[in-house]
């Protein structure tokens, strides 16, 4: 049922945005509250990065199988169904307290989020028009920021009060707005598709590389990742800078509350302070794209906002205070917020919208692995290195890697698009309000030597967290 809209639909923006935020306030107040009692109960660096890499690894290993099913099944019944489940596993992770059965439930929620975040990117681009993609991009990053900035806050007072089962009741709770969401959406993509696709959709599939062949649907389908020089470059940058400072997830909890001897709701403030930062830097970060045609220059924009990431890391490792964290790391959050814009218009504009899930779920495995390295690295040293050195190494080898890759994009830019891909992508007509307008350059929407690249008009976007939110930080895909 995937679509080019003509008309944006603000209503369904907005109640996607929501639920997103709704969820992963969720997830946040269950995952701050589980590492606090990890914490409080003498657990140590590998118990807390075991707990993270159980979160985190369905999302890498699911990833081809989730991309796939986000695609071709249709996005109600995953949201309904897997919302439905995850409600009910977070209500059985409020009442169980063996270490086993947490890590495992803690997989199998972690197994819903693999389908339902590349489902809700790819949602994003058929709901606006080409013009309205940052502004929508930026709405749900600020649902996805203040929902992750609430969770820490919350688990911060209740965990302090009523231990760890309410907070994951409330997490349980939670899931419902996912299904709301999927019942009400206008909105619909996957499932069965009409035998030939609208003029508009067959401009969107004018970034599909030679090769592409059209499934019974109509669609094409043949989408790789390691033929896009620039999503290839921007993916792995990424996903390694995550690597180097993805540890600090494992550790600072560790350097709050015993270095810096701040309290429960110290930690969940300075924690929320990340996510706080994300809210103007997401909404900055839309009007700068608004005016990048180029895709090079919006590989540019990401690799300086990892830089701030990591350099705000390195800062981090000098503080006396807790509290000083707070400045740190909302500028460090402006930068995340950036990157998360930055990277999801550029997804949008070079993958084709009938596997554009499929891409999103790719992107997020390679991040979701870096974050599982830096747990491993994180809590692997936390057992032999203080916390104030190892954040300070996070942080510096965070910017070498962000210079490393400068000259690997520069190379990327420069690098002509192969000849098939674009004798493929023809000149085809697309729709404007109705009415055809001449055909687009073949080239359109891909960085060309010598000149700009032009943005498909009737590209769509995409989201994160969950890569989604905070990537940078190692939080996860779109944080959630």
């Amino acid at each position: 049922m995937s679509f080019t809209t003509v008309e944006s639909r603000w209503s369904d923006v907005w109640l996607a945005a929501t639920a997103r935020g709704v969820t992963i306030c969720g997830d946040f107040l269950a995952a701050t509250a589980l590492a606090l009692a990890l914490q409080g109960a003498g657990a140590g660096g590998l118990a807390v990065s075991g707990l993270l890499l159980a979160a985190t690894l369905p999302l890498v290993v699911l990833a081809p199988l989730a991309g796939r099913l986000a695609d071709r099944v249709d996005s109600r019944t995953l949201l309904v169904t897997i919302g439905l489940l995850q409600a009910a596993i977070c209500a059985l992770l409020a009442v169980v307290d063996h270490p086993v059965l947490v890590v495992g439930l803690v997989t199998l929620l972690a197994c819903g989020l693999a389908v339902t975040q590349p489902c809700l990117a790819a949602l994003l681009p058929a709901m606006v028009r080409p013009a309205d993609l940052p502004r929508a991009s930026a709405i749900s990053q600020t649902a996805v920021s203040l929902g992750a900035l609430g969770g820490p806050v919350l688990a911060g007072l209740l965990v302090g009060q009523f231990g760890t089962r309410v907070p994951l009741l409330l997490d349980a709770a939670t899931y419902l707005a996912l299904v709301v969401a999927g019942l009400l959406l206008r909105t619909r993509r996957g499932g069965r598709r009409p035998a030939a696709a609208p003029l508009g959709q067959a401009a969107l599939g004018g970034a599909a590389s030679s090769g592409s062949a059209a499934n019974p649907g109509g669609t094409t389908t043949a989408w790789r990742l390691r033929r896009d020089p620039l999503m290839l470059v921007m993916v792995v940058s990424t996903a390694v800078v995550i690597a180097a400072i993805g540890g600090i997830n494992v550790i600072e909890v560790f350097f709050i509350r015993e270095t810096l001897g701040g309290s429960p709701t110290t930690y969940g403030l300075v924690s929320a302070a990340w996510m706080a930062g994300m809210l103007p830097g997401a909404w900055l970060a839309a009007r700068v794209a608004n005016r990048l045609h180029d895709d090079g220059a919006l590989v540019r924009g990401v690799l300086v906002t990892l830089g701030v990431c990591s350099l705000m890391v390195l800062l981090a490792a000098m503080v006396p205070a807790a509290g000083l964290l707070v400045p740190l790391w909302l500028v460090g959050g402006a930068a995340n917020g950036g990157e998360n814009v930055f990277a999801n218009l550029l997804t949008t504009r070079r993958v084709p919208e009938a596997v554009r899930a499929r891409a999103y779920a790719s992107y997020g495995a390679a991040v979701q692995g870096g974050s599982m390295a830096g747990f491993l690295i994180g809590g692997s040293l936390l057992a032999a290195v203080r916390p104030r050195p190892l954040i300070a190494g996070a942080g510096i080898a965070g910017l070498l890697v962000v210079l490393a890759f400068v000259p690997v994009v520069t190379r990327a830019v420069r690098r002509p698009r192969p000849v098939a891909d674009r004798a493929v992508d023809g000149p085809r007509p697309v729709v404007d309000g109705g009415r055809d307008r001449p055909p687009a350059a073949a080239d359109a929407g891909l960085a060309t030597p010598g000149r700009p690249a032009a943005p498909d008009p009737d590209a769509g976007d995409t989201v994160g967290s969950w890569l989604s939110a905070s990537h940078a930080r190692g939080s996860g895909t779109s944080s959630s």
